[in-house]
């Protein structure tokens, strides 16, 4: 756990300049998600994350993998869903995700990142979550190795809750 919150507070602050840079702050844990904090540039931002309890794939090598729901309140950005899947994605394939007998297949996908096509895709897929115990995410890597990532949902709407408080619309 310890490396996967290093590894977010990483890529996060990779994003944001060093002269307006904030150390993210974890506001709880919730289950398998943690919600999380920072400040950049003087605008709130919140998001939550977790890593997936298995992952397939007959690969030999591969990165760090993990979903996050972020909000931007500055930006009037909410509800917003990335995957990051530890390769990069082949191109032009889209990921497949499954929860209960829902199925969203309204994705892009760009390197290693993955994303709805829409925000009212991200909401029909956070509401999803809500409602869900698990999450299995399909993708296929740029050499072709096929992956099924299961994540667990338990906690999913206490983290939502909590980063929805601190970032509010």
């Amino acid at each position: 756990m310890l490396r996967f919150l290093c590894i977010v507070c990483s890529l996060i602050l990779a994003s944001v300049s060093v002269v307006n840079a904030e150390q993210p702050k974890i506001l709880g844990e919730s289950g398998d998600w943690t919600a999380w904090a920072y400040n950049e540039g003087g605008n709130q931002i919140c998001y939550m994350s977790s890593t997936p309890k298995k992952d397939e794939g007959k690969y030999s090598k591969r990165g760090d993998i993990y979903v996050i729901i972020t909000h931007r309140p500055a930006e009037k950005s909410f509800d917003e869903v990335s995957f990051i899947a530890g390769y990069t994605f082949k191109s032009g394939t889209p990921m497949t995700i499954k929860i209960g007998n829902k199925i969203f297949k309204n994705t892009f996908t760009e390197g290693d990142k993955a994303w709805m096509v829409s925000n009212a895709e991200d909401k029909n897929l956070i509401a999803a979550m809500k409602r869900g115990d698990r999450m299995i995410v399909d993708g296929t890597s740029s050499r072709g190795t096929a992956t099924k990532d299961t994540y667990s949902l338990k906690g999913f709407t206490s983290a939502y809750n909590t980063i929805s408080a601190k970032c509010r619309k």
